[in-house]
């Protein structure tokens, strides 16, 4: 199964949102390309996409950027999922039953719908505050492991 690349970036995108953007700061996007290795212009789009959700606030000027809409903990990845990726399903004889000359006795529809339902059950599951602890804690590990190396 593959994840959309904008999906990818904006997941990665909120994570570092709700790392950084501390109570009543915002992030500058430069700060976010540069930490979650996204190209700044791909970025600006992902972010006003993100805006657009309802997921992000923008302020402008000097001390401007970007900050979550919502507490991380209520940002399921379900949701950022079907708000940057188009595609409806994982195949497309779900909704459109004439699509396939083999639906009437298609064996396969139904395994690919439960995996479909099974992946959407995960992301359903976790959201941008659980990412963000994980990433943190990995981050943490990442620099005991370089003192140790170094000591």
């Amino acid at each position: 199964m593959h994840v959309p690349i904008k999906v990818d970036y904006g997941i990665r995108a909120l994570v570092d949102l709700a790392i950084h953007a501390k109570e009543g700061h915002s992030v500058r996007s430069a700060d976010t390309s540069r930490r979650a290795a996204i190209p700044q212009a791909y970025l600006a789009q992902l972010l006003h996409s993100l805006r657009k959700s309802g997921f992000v606030i923008s302020t402008r000027g000097p001390s401007g950027g970007h900050s979550l809409a919502l507490p991380a903990d209520e940002i399921r990845l379900s949701s950022v999922v079907d708000s940057l990726d188009s595609s409806e399903n994982l195949v497309q004889c779900f909704d459109n039953l004439g699509f396939c000359v083999h639906v009437p006795a298609c064996a396969q529809r139904e395994v690919w719908k439960n995996v479909e339902d099974a992946v959407f059950g995960i992301l359903d599951s976790i959201t941008i505050g659980t990412l963000a602890e994980r990433t943190k804690a990995a981050q943490e590990a990442v620099e005991i492991r370089k003192e140790l190396t170094f000591n």
